[in-house]
């Protein structure tokens, strides 16, 4: 079983920054593929940014050249570094967790962080 936990959220205004981070518990953390999500009011969840196991990256168009994803495999961690941020970041932002070992796929979720952008 591997846990997440998120941390980093909060209010921040228009144009501000936010660090977001996703401790993850186990030892599967290096050969797993990592995501952060959100879901805004109303909405379905979207994919905002993922990061292989070998630390090829992807964004959604609308978050490019703005967020960064990246992982520190000594500290079990993701971060989602947030910058230039608009209001229609605002959501609950989560972190997952996935990886295939002997053809059984895992997929574990942390319990979410709130980021407001709001003046």
């Amino acid at each position: 079983q591997v846990q997440l936990v998120e941390s980093g959220g909060g209010l921040v205004q228009p144009g501000g920054s936010l660090r977001l981070s996703c401790a993850a518990s186990g030892r599967f953390f290096s050969i797993s593929d990592m995501h952060w999500y959100r879901q805004a009011p109303g909405k379905q969840r979207e994919l905002v940014a993922h990061i292989t196991s070998g630390g090829s990256t992807n964004y959604a168009d609308s978050v490019k050249g703005r967020f960064t994803i990246s992982r520190d495999n000594t500290k079990n961690t993701v971060y989602l570094q947030m910058n230039s941020l608009k209001p229609e970041d605002t959501a609950v932002y989560y972190c997952n967790s996935q990886r295939i070992t002997i053809g059984t796929r895992y997929d574990y979720w942390g319990q979410g962080t709130q980021v407001t952008v709001s003046s």
